[in-house]
């Protein structure tokens, strides 16, 4: 049971497992999507039609039918990963053995939708870690008992990079997890609820850099967001009425500020450096509204070129 490419990880560990064979693949019913809103289906169905395996997309698993015909396939276990559907327990209390999930965090922090994200945004130490949990699914959100995790540093993973690490590594202890409950040894304990914190939805908002904050918070947000809803900034340019909204990629914390304003922008070495609370921020690529992902030096070179007043230190903008 899932939905998006993380869950496709685990449905292709699945398959490769030699003890045990894939009844049904369940995942949300095809979206619109793109420009021209036409139905797309999930990553874990793509996969699921490639390898032969039958898919199943109710739109809730909360009314009889989906029910009767999920107890007819009389599963011994049910996988789970980024599903997205409720999960009532009578679906629960189908699999002979057990309903287990693989979630990406370290439980019982950050239970909830966006685990990966949130991990990279809230903990912007040197040594932040991320991992994943294997767990006994339970009526409340991602509380159950845990049969395993592992930790893996954040370092300078984006979303979308420690995405990939984590469902590779979700896999890998999934299969031991299964082995283990196969062979009678899993042991599950339950998850410590004075630890527990909540990983909400991602939205677009995310995006918005505050540079009030420190140079390290700004750059894990960056990378927080990344690849998506993408980091957002506005640069009012001298002597233009509209700000130009750019989309941030991930850059570097550089030397101590030295007395800049928060949104003040350094132009120097074909680089622009944006003033945090303590740290300036060396800006990588960036996007122009509507454009492609293009290097500082070409920003410059495209959109700044003969528009750069002279001033001292070199603040020659403001980002809002």
């Amino acid at each position: 049971m899932g939905t998006p490419n993380f869950a496709a990880v685990i449905l292709k560990a699945l398959v490769q497992w030699p003890r045990g064979e894939i009844v049904a693949v369940y995942t949300q019913p095809d979206r619109p999507s793109g420009r021209g809103h036409k139905l797309t289906p999930s990553p874990v169905k793509r996969l699921a039609q490639e390898l032969g395996l039958p898919v199943l997309q109710p739109q809730s698993l909360k009314n009889a039918e989906a029910q009767v015909e999920l107890a007819a396939l009389q599963p011994d276990v049910l996988v789970v990963a980024a599903y997205g559907l409720i999960l009532p327990d009578t679906v629960l209390a189908a699999p002979r053995l057990v309903p287990i999930n693989v979630h990406a965090s370290l439980l019982p922090r950050y239970r909830g939708a966006a685990p990966i994200q949130r991990a990279i945004m809230e903990n912007w130490g040197p040594d932040a870690q991320s991992g994943v949990a294997i767990m006994r699914v339970a009526s409340r959100l991602d509380a159950g008992p845990v049969y395993a995790d592992e930790a893996f540093p954040i370092g300078e993973h984006t979303a979308g990079s420690l995405h990939d690490v984590l469902s590779r590594l979700g896999a890998a202890l999934l299969v031991r997890v299964l082995n283990d409950l196969l062979d009678g040894r899993a042991v599950a304990r339950e998850q410590d609820e004075s630890r527990a914190s909540y990983a909400a939805k991602i939205s677009k908002e995310d995006g918005y850099i505050d540079w009030e904050r420190p140079a390290a918070e700004v750059h894990a947000r960056i990378r927080g967001v990344t690849p998506w809803p993408g980091a957002h900034a506005a640069f009012a340019l001298t002597g233009e009425a509209a700000a130009l909204q750019l989309l941030l990629a991930p850059g570097e914390v550089k030397e101590s500020v030295n007395g800049a304003n928060p949104g003040d922008v350094l132009h120097a070495d074909h680089g622009l450096s944006v003033a945090c609370s303590d740290r300036w921020y060396r800006l990588s690529l960036v996007r122009p509204q509507n454009r492609k992902d293009m290097s500082v030096r070409d920003f410059i070179n495209g959109h700044l070129r003969g528009g750069l007043p002279k001033g001292i230190c070199g603040h020659v903008l403001r980002l809002g």
